[in-house]
């Protein structure tokens, strides 16, 4: 029987904000809960009266009670909390006090901290600038910025106003942020006029000149700059950007405003946020999200989940593109302290973040495994190097978790941390399988379902099971679904994203198995299943054995359609000074044939200078799997090195003979 490789001490137990949660409910029933299942099986089967129990302890600040908790003849139709009335920012700025709200600091800036009184001055600054420029419900405004405090005051600013924020991050190119910003043509743009990466100052005024040359409704342009990070407005700053009128500097947009903020309140599913999905095979989607389901599913995850308290320092390393920045920002909800670092979680080695850890007494540290393994793959071992005293939270996602990465975590990091691998996605802002304070935790899984989201593994006759591979499916209704896509009226792009495969029914992608603990494995992404021989493979299944070997740092894997068949292609970046041999072909090859099935080993194993990832660090097997098989990719701008394409285009004619 496998063995956990972490297990809570009864004494942080009884204690968790999720046993908290329990005795609530055990006294709303008037009956005992015995298990995290228990609690987990009332929640799906009695949503209505679980998410009214999140929104009681949640504190919503409201000004209109709801009439209907749930309604809507559909999944795709429901309607949550009808009749109540919000405001997503006032929720995030309850706490008036002076606990630090926001450390924000970056490759060469300064720290810059932030109460929570400040906070909230600083966004009733914002917003008297945003309503002097004329923006009001309803309307649009973007930002192409960095992970700063100033994106945090102005999201809070738009939201309080009743406006939609939409962010990108700096390092997107032209195309990728028109594709993006161009569909939903805001009135306003922040931008940062230069960022450093990597050492490296990168000038973002020309492509802020292109993108506002391009999309005619942008009105204002607020700039942000690198070297002048405010403190305090200054009324002599140089107005080096102002071109007829249109250009400005935030610290003249919060000059002078009043102190006092006004919350405009709107339906509890008014929008908040539009995002965007990966857009490597076309025009990205633009994915709206509600205020309160937003406020609702991330508290829950992050006080229940996380076990997120306002003594907690919280980071998680994010681009304002990623949602897991709008994740993150959720916990001043909580009065938690949010960090925020702007720049190589490698630079100027693999040990900046580790020292940040300490020198900000961080307790809940968010990364990806991608991380992980460049820190094993380095030879670092933290805990010899740096002290983590604080450190009582690991957690990561955008790609499934390996057993290694377990391993390296509870060998080289910290024994007592728990590590909480989490899986959702931009498409719910959210998670469905996460972290449990309560729960050990077991290499390679997710240690639960999310309470109140009905996760369930369909196999390929669309029937539920258990200990075995399928599709990630939700059954249920949950908050945090899109309120809609932007320009889809009838919602048949929303439609065809989620419910075309099984009506009625969401279907997230993933590949997945629930164990009969209730944990969650995740095998990749469904439709980059490999399917050689009709059995289905998830990409993971074969990452997780060829990236533990010393002589790979990265790979990516697809299946080619072969005479009436589908074969694997594994291709590999292997440690400097390495080469493709024979001999380590065959090492390859016999490692997955020990540690899988003779199913996993590859056809053909090739390699490569570099893997193509999106931003928020994702492998694009889709995209490859195309080139290889004679199509042709859409876009590439969403990519972060979409140059790396180019080295499959010169293997598509070899594999094809």
């Amino acid at each position: 029987m496998k063995k956990p490789i972490w297990i809570p001490q009864k004494d942080n137990t009884s204690v968790s904000n999720m046993t908290a949660f329990m005795r609530y409910v055990e006294k709303l029933l008037n009956r005992k809960i015995s298990s995290y299942d228990k609690l987990y099986q009332w929640s799906v089967s009695d949503p209505e009266e679980f998410w009214k129990s999140i929104w009681i302890i949640a504190g919503i600040i409201h000004s209109s009670e709801y009439k209907a908790m749930l309604s809507g003849s559909s999944m795709i139709d429901a309607k949550w909390f009808e009749g109540a009335r919000l405001n997503f920012a006032e929720n995030l700025l309850k706490y008036r006090n002076n606990h630090t709200a926001i450390i924000s600091t970056g490759e060469d800036s300064t720290d810059l901290r932030i109460t929570y009184k400040q906070l909230y001055e600083l966004t009733a600054k914002c917003a008297e600038g945003l309503k002097n420029l004329g923006v009001k419900k309803g309307d649009r405004v973007a930002a192409y910025i960095s992970n700063v405090s100033e994106a945090v005051i102005a999201m809070l600013a738009v939201t309080s106003i009743g406006a939609l924020w939409s962010s990108s991050s700096p390092e997107f190119g032209i195309q990728g942020i028109l594709d993006r910003f161009g569909q939903i043509q805001p009135k306003i743009l922040f931008a940062t006029d230069s960022y450093k990466y990597n050492g490296k100052i990168i000038d973002c005024k020309k492509k802020i000149e292109q993108v506002v040359g391009s999309i005619n409704e942008i009105e204002k342009v607020v700039i942000i700059p690198r070297d002048n990070r405010f403190i305090l407005p200054d009324k002599d700053i140089e107005k080096k950007y102002d071109k007829d009128g249109k250009y400005l500097q935030f610290n003249q947009l919060i000059d002078n405003g009043s102190t006092e903020l006004s919350f405009e309140q709107l339906p509890f599913d008014h929008p908040v946020y539009i995002m965007y999905s990966s857009g490597t095979t076309g025009k990205p989607k633009c994915i709206v999200h509600g205020a309160g389901g937003t406020l609702l599913q991330h508290f829950k995850e992050l006080s229940l989940h996380t076990n997120l308290t306002k003594h907690d320092v919280i980071t998680f390393y994010t681009t304002c593109g990623w949602m897991m920045w709008n994740w993150l920002i959720s916990s001043l909800q909580i009065g938690a302290t949010i960090f925020l670092y702007d720049g190589s979680p490698v630079y100027p080695d693999t040990g900046i973040l580790w020292r940040k850890i300490d020198k900000y007494k961080i307790t809940v540290f968010g990364i990806s495994p991608k991380y992980l393994s460049i820190c094993e793959k380095s030879g670092l071992i933290p805990r010899e190097k740096f002290k983590l005293k604080n450190l009582k939270t690991v957690l990561s996602t955008g790609s499934p978790l390996s057993a290694e990465n377990f391993r390296y975590v509870y060998s080289n990091v910290k024994s007592n941390v728990r590590l909480s691998s989490i899986s959702g996605g931009t498409d719910i802002i959210s998670c469905f399988a996460l972290g449990n304070p309560d729960l050990p935790v077991y290499e390679g899984e997710l240690q639960c379902r999310g309470l109140g989201m009905k996760v369930k593994a369909f196999d390929e006759s669309g029937k539920s099971v258990i200990e075995e591979k399928g599709e990630l499916v939700c059954t249920a209704p949950f908050p945090s679904m899109p309120v809609f896509f932007w320009n889809d009226p009838d919602k048949i792009k929303y439609k065809t994203a989620y419910f075309e495969h099984y009506p009625g029914i969401w279907r997230h992608g993933d590949f997945i198995k629930i164990t009969e603990k209730g944990g969650v494995i995740i095998y990749g992404r469904s439709d980059a299943t490999l399917n050689p021989g009709g059995i289905r493979i998830g990409t993971a299944e074969i990452y997780r054995i060829v990236e533990s070997m010393d002589e790979v740092s990265d790979s990516i894997v697809i299946g080619q359609s072969w005479k009436n068949d589908v074969r694997i292609i594994l291709f590999v970046v292997l440690r400097d000074g390495l080469e493709i041999t024979n001999e380590l072909i065959l090492k390859i090859k016999s490692k997955i044939k020990e540690m899988a099935t003779p199913r996993h080993v590859p056809s053909k194993i090739l390699g490569i200078k570099e893997v193509p990832r999106t931003l928020s660090g994702k492998k694009v097997e889709l995209a490859v799997s195309k080139i290889i098989n004679g199509e042709t990719v859409s876009n590439t701008d969403a990519l972060a090195n979409p140059e790396s394409l180019n080295q499959f285009a010169n293997f598509a004619y070899e594999l094809s003979t």
